[in-house]
């Protein structure tokens, strides 16, 4: 794959379903997102990363049931 070609892929918006199976989120929540911080996928990615990552130490975090 070539410089340019990598650039203007990465530039391309993400599909919802696409970008929610990627991460494993629910359409509601890779929407927002998308929303928020979107149309870069480098950014979008970030995000998704993030909240997953605050996601799981939140469940560390609470007592055992």
């Amino acid at each position: 794959m070539d410089y340019e070609r990598s650039i203007r892929i990465n530039d391309q918006a993400y599909e919802l379903t696409s970008f929610a199976k990627k991460y494993g989120l629910s359409l509601p929540i890779a929407d927002a997102v998308l929303f928020a911080r979107g149309p870069s996928r480098t950014v979008c990615d970030s995000a998704a990363l993030a909240f997953l990552f605050a996601i799981a130490t939140y469940a560390r975090k609470q007592p055992a049931r």
